[in-house]
Formats: structure tokens, C-alpha cells, sequence
């Protein structure tokens, strides 16, 4: 069901939502999941002699801590090895990567040196050399209802985990990925994996990195990946299983120093401090709470500090008369502001953050005008919570006697006013093209109201 929902959000290119996730998340993730794969490594790095490694951050460091006693040296010495191969191994060859060397050297190396360390045969037993037999499993309608929230979950967990490994290794090649074929893929590969057994797949970061790390730009590297995840499950399971942990357990430290990208995290802490903020809280609710919350709340957070941004950003202020005149010259010299009008310009997009502070602005108007001319000649945008802050300040105007013109309005909020019903309110002659237009309405307004009077 999870994949059959990726797919669907392949087709309906939301892959393409990636793009919006901003750069101090990615980086807190990135980092975060860095220090979780080497923290989980210390266990086989050290040879330590414990259970499983606790899913808690701290409490992995509290068990270590008790356990320390049971280091054993040997699988210390073929992590320090292995390390060290894989650092060095560039100045030899770069066309050969220097993990597999690794890998060979130090299994090599334990057989025959017989060192009592744990390899991948002794934890995980003899792999079979067989393929489980496909099954197709029985779906009622009734557990088809109550696994569609679940299914929807991993669907999503799948999207974001996928298309941030692929985010990553766009950084680190310098490529571009197809976000909406990513998911599409995806989705196949949860559909497929299931008839075999399979627990839910996504893009893996740690994979990924190292895949990128020797050498790999294309598909065709993931294919050889499961081409050789495939040969070692038929053919070869007896020769890995003399694999020792410890050399894993190496190659992975080093995957984790890589992708940490700890002078890019160094760097961003010099951003504007909402950046920082993001930064920060993405970076340890991945490392102390859970992936997906830190994503969430990176995302939100994120969000909302650049809605607080944007709305900053956007300010109402009073034009003077003498402001103007020095804007339009003597043409408006010679024909001024009358009295009793004002003129109020908006700075910004007019969006929800911003409403607030629009009419509590124009709730200090001094008096009551008899005109209010709002000019919107910077307004790129507005939406539904500016359309009502509008209609607000309109209705008080009225009440107060007081007419509203519009002015030099841009295309989006002009379309926005004209499909709302804001506009038969305002009406279309208060809508004005240029500033002195407005200004001679105004004129003929008080002149209009003048001869009432008399």
C-alpha cells in the first residue's frame, strides 16, 4: 500500500517539494545522522562485548560506558587499520576504492592471524544462498481500511528519507536528481519487497554516502549495489560471513566523518540567527529524539521563523506631502495633497503575518480623514488574511465617513480583489492606476462633498 501511495506521489509530482526544504534543515539532518551512524558503531569498533546498542542517544553512551571494561583490542587494532587503509589508500590508486581494500585486507588479515573477533557469520549465522519464495499476501477490505494511516506514514517517511539522500549526494557530486522519478521508484521497490518478505525501503544515507565517496555518479552504481547484494545472497554468503564487524564498523566511522560535513555545520552557525535556530533544533531532534520529528519540526520551524522574517519586511507607513513632492516634482507642487486626505503606503507582501501590523498602523491614523488613499505600488502579493485586514479598515472608514482609494495596485493583488467580494465594496471607481489620479479623485471627492454641504 506504501509503495502503491508513492508512486501516486510520483505521478503527482510532489517531488518536487523537496526543493522547499530550506538548507539549515538539511544540514542539521545530515549531520545528525551522522553522528548517530558512529555512535552506533562504537560497539563493533571497540569489540565491545554487550547486547544490542539502545536506540536512545544517551543511554548508548551509558551502556558503552559500563562496558568499556570488555574492549577487545583486536577489533580495536582492525578499526584503527581499516581506517587508516582507507585514508591512505588514495595516494596508491584512486580507481580502486580504498573501503573494498579495507574490507579484503582485514578479513584477510583476522583469518590468519586467528583474532578473536567477532565477524559477520558469528552474530548473524550462515546466510542461506536462496531467495524467499514470493508470496502475495490476503488483504481484506476491513484491514485494508485500518492499515491506510500506517501505510500513508511509511509512505511518507519513505518520500522525505529518499529524496534527502538524494538532496545529499546532489551536494556532495554536485548533480541534480528527478525527485518525482526518485519516488516513483520508490514505490515500485515497496511493492516488490513485501512479496518477499521485505520490510519497507527507502534511499539510505549512510549507503549512499559511501556509494558517492568511491565513485559512484550514476544509477548504474545503485544497480551494482543490488546486483551485488544479490551475488553475495546466492553465491558468496559463506565468504562474508568471515567478514570481521570491527572493519565495518570502521568503514562506517569514516562514512560518518565524511558526510558530517562539519565545516558546512561550522559554517552555518555564522547565519542569521533564525537560520541558526533551525539549524540547531534539526540537528538534535535527529541525533536525541527521531528522524521524522526532527524533519517535522525543522520544517515548521523553519516556516514559521520565515513568516516572522517576511512580515517584518512589511511596513505601512504615512507619505508627507513634501515626501511626494520631492518624488513627482513640480507638477505636484503645483497641485498638493488637499487637506483632509491622506495618503498611507504599503512595503511588502501583504500576507497574514503582516495584517496585524496593517491595521494597527491605520488604527493611529490622527483623526479622520476624509479620504485615505492606500498606495500598493510594493505590494507583490496578498492573500485571503490581507484581503480581510482590508475589508476591515474599509468598513471602519466607511463608519468613520471616511472613503478608501486604492492605488497603483500590482497583478496579483489586483486579481486577488477582483475575485473577491472586496471589490463591490471598495468599488471600481476607488480603484485608481497612478497616485495623482488618486489624488485628483480625492480632490473631487471633498469638492463633490463641499457642495452637498451647501
Amino acid at each position: 500500500m506504501a509503495g502503491v501511495i508513492l508512486i501516486g506521489f510520483g505521478l503527482a509530482r510532489f517531488g518536487a517539494a523537496i526543493r522547499f526544504i530550506p538548507h539549515p534543515v538539511i544540514t542539521g539532518f545530515t549531520s545528525g545522522i551522522a553522528v548517530i551512524i558512529a555512535s552506533g558503531e562504537i560497539k563493533d569498533a571497540l569489540g565491545l562485548r554487550m547486547g544490542a546498542v539502545p536506540a536512545d542517544f544517551i543511554e548508548r553512551f551509558r551502556v558503552f560506558a559500563q562496558h568499556f571494561g570488555t574492549t577487545n583490542w583486536g577489533a580495536t587494532g582492525v578499526t584503527a587499520a581499516t581506517v587508516a587503509i582507507i585514508m591512505l589508500w588514495p595516494r596508491v590508486s584512486r580507481r580502486i576504492p580504498g573501503p573494498l581494500v579495507a574490507l579484503l585486507a582485514a578479513t584477510v588479515v583476522a583469518q590468519l592471524a586467528h583474532l578473536n573477533v567477532e565477524t559477520i557469520g558469528s552474530r548473524f549465522g550462515v546466510l542461506a544462498a536462496q531467495l524467499p519464495h514470493p508470496v502475495v499476501p490476503h488483504v481484506s477490505y476491513a484491514d485494508a481500511m485500518r492499515l491506510v494511516r500506517p501505510a500513508f506514514t511509511i509512505a511518507l517517511l519513505g518520500a522525505i528519507e529518499s529524496l534527502l539522500s538524494a538532496v545529499v549526494s546532489d551536494g556532495m557530486i554536485g548533480g541534480q536528481h528527478r525527485s518525482n522519478m526518485e519516488l516513483v521508484a520508490q514505490g515500485v521497490a515497496n511493492i516488490a519487497s513485501p512479496l518477499f518478505g521485505g520490510i519497507p525501503a527507502t534511499g539510505a544515507i549512510a549507503r549512499t554516502a559511501t556509494n558517492v565517496k568511491n565513485g559512484g555518479r550514476t544509477p548504474v552504481a545503485g544497480m551494482m549495489h543490488a546486483v551485488t547484494v544479490l551475488l553475495v545472497t546466492l553465491f558468496f554468503g559463506r565468504w562474508v560471513g568471515l567478514i570481521p564487524m570491527a572493519a565495518l564498523a570502521g568503514i562506517l566511522l569514516v562514512v560518518a566523518y565524511q558526510m558530517s560535513e562539519w565545516r558546512v555545520f561550522r559554517a552555518e552557525l555564522t547565519s542569521p540567527r533564525s537560520d541558526v535556530v533551525v539549524l540547531l533544533a534539526t540537528f538534535g531532534l535527529t541525533v536525541f529524539v527521531d528522524l521524522t520529528v526532527a524533519i517535522e519540526v525543522g520544517m515548521v520551524l523553519a516556516a514559521f521563523l520565515f513568516m516572522r522574517r517576511m512580515a517584518s519586511l512589511t511596513d505601512v507607513s504615512q507619505v508627507s506631502a513634501e515626501m511626494l513632492a520631492d518624488e513627482v516634482g513640480d507638477d505636484l507642487r503645483l497641485q498638493p495633497v488637499p487637506r483632509g486626505v491622506d495618503v498611507y503606503e504599503i512595503n511588502g507582501p501583504f500576507f497574514f503575518g503582516a495584517a496585524e501590523t496593517f491595521k494597527d498602523t491605520l488604527a493611529r491614523v490622527a483623526g479622520k480623514p476624509k479620504v485615505l488613499i492606500l498606495r500598493m505600488r510594493r505590494v507583490p502579493a496578498i492573500d485571503a488574511t490581507g484581503l480581510h485586514a482590508l475589508k476591515d479598515v474599509v468598513h471602519r472608514s466607511r463608519r468613520d465617513g471616511t472613503t478608501v482609494l486604492l492605488c497603483e495596485v500590482q497583478p496579483q493583488p489586483l486579481q486577488a480583489l477582483q475575485r473577491s467580494v472586496l471589490m463591490e465594496e471598495i468599488g471600481e471607481e476607488h480603484l485608481l492606476p497612478t497616485l495623482e489620479a488618486a489624488i485628483a479623485h480625492a480632490r473631487d471627492e471633498l469638492e463633490a462633498r463641499k457642495l452637498l454641504l451647501a
